[in-house]
């Protein structure tokens, strides 16, 4: 299926995941997403069955950065629940909106934490819950869990990392996501 429309690394969210305020934020959003991304129900193409596989893909995503998190910040569970919101939600137990909030809090311990590898996998814990309001939410999930492994490898392994993470998470796509997401990812500068 070929896109329709550009795609961005999250809708609302600039080149470093800060969220642009505003109408003009979400005028930009609006003409920039990719429609594949975009629930039917809002008139996009995508179907619930893979809007709920999307936001699966993306807790494991962001579960795998979660101990640098967890090993710097210990006692802070929000992104942890944040991970468990997106799960609930692709299950059918918690509303879209109740994953949002788990977003919300997880970004909230991201702007906390006190260094860029435990940020980045508390960010990509953020985007996993906020996939269930908006699905393209599930590649920025994935991008902050490379960026955390990246930012916490020693100088010399940097780029093995990443690479490492990435093919990690490819090869946990679901079957039935697969070319959306790799097609995705292949337009997006951050995955090249």
């Amino acid at each position: 299926m070929a896109p329709t429309g550009r795609t961005i690394t999250t809708s609302g969210c600039d080149a470093t995941g800060r969220t642009r305020r505003g109408a003009a934020g979400a005028r930009e959003a609006a003409l920039t997403r990719d429609l594949r991304f975009v629930a039917a129900d809002r008139g996009g193409r995508l179907d619930l069955s893979s809007h709920r596989l999307l936001a699966v893909w993306a807790a494991e995503c962001a579960e795998h950065a979660q101990p640098l998190f967890d090993a710097a910040c210990p006692h802070d569970d929000r992104p942890r629940l944040g991970v468990e919101a997106a799960r609930a939600w692709s299950r059918g137990e918690v509303a879209a909106g109740d994953a949002r909030a788990a977003a919300v809090a997880a970004h909230a311990a991201a702007r906390e934490a006190p260094a860029d590898g435990p940020r980045e996998a508390a960010r990509a814990a953020g985007h996993a819950a906020a996939t269930a309001h908006m699905a393209d939410h599930s590649l920025a999930a994935a991008l902050y869990a490379v960026r955390a492994v990246v930012r916490a490898a020693p100088p010399g392994e940097v780029a093995a990392a990443g690479a490492r993470e990435g093919r990690w998470q490819t090869e946990r796509l679901p079957e039935a996501i697969r070319d959306l997401v790799v097609s995705a990812r292949s337009q997006q500068p951050a995955f090249r």
